[in-house]
């Protein structure tokens, strides 16, 4: 008889000889196993399906990553990336990624600032399921509504609403590449939003996947949730499939302008007299104003419009309203809406319709980060002289003030979850710099600005804008996702909805299946 030690042995080496024959299959094969067993359609894996060993891994990684800050190669990548082209296969994604234990990021547009839909700084082994081969566009004019899958953009619903009617738009981004999934989730702001409210305000239905994997539609998952989902954030509650949404009114003929103002031409004292126009003006005109840097010495600020009506009547309004900028007829040109979109979005007048079809081939990428405010009284001529000096000290440095107003202080700020309604107008900063910059050199800078700022905005919370996602208000780790934590940002970017977003996560989702550096933590056990 074999002594008990030489027994053990034996069985052990049997074992490793084993695992020596048939190594244990691999995460990703583990995945496609499970893909295949729970999807209810096949799933092309050879174009679907790719890992670091793929050629085109890195080009689909890149495809859609606007920030170049985390394209480097000492950020962390992705185990794999799957792009699903049924819903179905984004529900076995849920139900593999949560059977195997694999930390999961959704991708719809990859325009968020800080990355974090194609990159996870809090947790590896991670894959990334990306959006964007599901862009179905059904737009219904009979019903005014249009169902749009997440992985569409916004400049392609544009396009295929105004490919239907002339006469009907949708109150959304300005940058026509912006993912649909994310966007609304975040609130959908743009150039309609004083007379029309966000694109989030005009979402009437959706299709999520919860953390079991079922898709639910707004019956199915409740009010709250579908508060929830309409501008509490992307990637907390679920995977966004579908918006249906409610198309509005334009007219057959739209108004833009463009006037730049340096600081030899008045620039200070007429940015003090917009903060006091624009968000009172008339609803169906928007005026956002870009500042920007002129050669080492001054500061341009480009007051950038669109109307809803005629030349006529906009210079009437404006002659009423804010003669000091001056507008004059050659200053002005009249198009359709969708044209309208496109001035706004910086395209050449030139440029077809058709470019919007491209979807997020032709987003632009860099190195920057962006920070966000909002204001509720005019920033004294003072405050402004300091920011010019701020801004002089930058390389290239950008501020855009987007007025509020209208319809968006007419709605409450606990419709939705989107809370920044009484409010001016909302700043967002950003820095930019290329490849071999000095990046601390422009980090330092922007948060200087940002604490410059701080004595002309919001208090109590210090207000933000949650698709400007800024890691610097803080991160939830890995091991400890708290309420406590996340409130350093939570109040800030949902105000007192951060509160009941809480509890409808801990119902929606309590194990924090869904979760990132900044999503909406769930309540522990026997606190709710």
């Amino acid at each position: 008889m074999l002594p008990m030690f030489s027994i053990f042995s034996l069985y052990l080496f049997l074992v490793l000889s084993a695992s020596w024959a048939h190594p244990p299959p691999s995460t990703q094969e583990n995945f496609i196993q499970c893909l295949s067993r729970y999807s209810k359609t096949p799933i092309p894996f050879s174009s679907d399906f790719l890992t670091p060993k793929n050629s085109s891994f890195t080009a689909v990684l890149e495809s859609s990553a606007q920030n170049l800050r985390y394209l480097v190669s000492s950020v962390p990548k992705p185990e794999f990336i799957f792009t699903p082209v049924h819903d179905s296969h984004v529900q076995a994604a849920v139900i593999c990624a949560k059977k195997l234990r694999i930390h999961l990021r959704v991708r719809s547009g990859g325009h968020d600032y800080e990355g974090l839909s194609y990159v996870s700084q809090i947790e590896t082994p991670f894959l990334v399921v990306d959006l964007a081969k599901l862009r179905t566009i059904s737009v219904d004019i009979k019903s005014n509504t249009a169902w749009v899958q997440a992985g569409a953009t916004i400049g392609e619903l544009y396009y295929r609403i105004a490919e239907k009617s002339k006469t009907l738009g949708f109150p959304a981004g300005l940058c026509t590449s912006l993912g649909v999934g994310g966007h609304i989730t975040g609130g959908a702001y743009g150039s309609m939003l004083r007379k029309y409210g966000l694109g989030a305000d005009n979402a009437v239905d959706a299709r999520i996947i919860d953390f079991n994997g079922k898709i639910l539609d707004r019956k199915a998952m409740g009010e709250d949730l579908f508060w929830a989902i309409r501008g509490g954030g992307g990637a907390s509650f679920g995977i966004i499939l579908w918006w249906k949404v409610k198309l509005v009114p334009v007219p057959a003929t739209v108004t833009g302008f463009a006037v730049p103002k340096t600081l030899e031409q008045g620039a200070t004292k007429l940015l003090y007299r917009w903060q006091q126009v624009a968000p009172l003006i008339d609803d169906a005109l928007f005026i956002r104003v870009l500042i920007s840097k002129t050669g080492n010495t001054s500061v341009t600020t480009l007051y950038q419009a669109q109307f809803l009506g005629g030349v006529d009547r906009l210079l009437n309004v404006m002659q009423k309203s804010f003669p000091e900028l001056g507008l004059t007829r050659k200053d002005c040109t009249e198009m359709s809406w969708i044209k309208s979109v496109m001035y706004i979005a910086g395209y050449p007048s030139t440029t077809p319709p058709e470019v919007l079809l491209q979807g997020k081939s032709s987003m632009p990428k860099g190195y920057f980060k962006a920070k966000s405010d909002f204001v509720k009284t005019p920033i004294p001529e003072k405050g402004l002289e300091g920011l010019w000096k701020m801004i002089l000290q930058e390389s290239s440095p950008l501020m855009i003030l987007n007025p509020y107003g209208g319809m968006m202080s007419r709605i409450s700020e606990s419709a939705i979850a989107f809370p920044h309604r009484n409010v001016l107008f909302k700043i967002q900063y950003v820095t930019l710099w290329q490849a071999g910059d000095n990046e601390a050199q422009h980090m330092d800078w922007i948060r200087k600005l940002y604490n410059y700022m701080g004595s002309y905005v919001t208090k109590f919370p210090r207000q933000a804008y949650v698709n400007y996602r800024d890691l610097d208000l803080g991160t939830n780790k890995k091991s400890s996702s708290s309420f406590i934590k996340a409130s350093s940002w939570g109040y800030r970017y949902f105000k007192d909805n951060f509160n009941r977003l809480v509890k409808i996560k801990t119902k929606a989702d309590p194990q924090n299946f869904f979760r990132h550096e900044q999503s909406i933590p769930p309540l522990p056990r026997g606190r709710y």
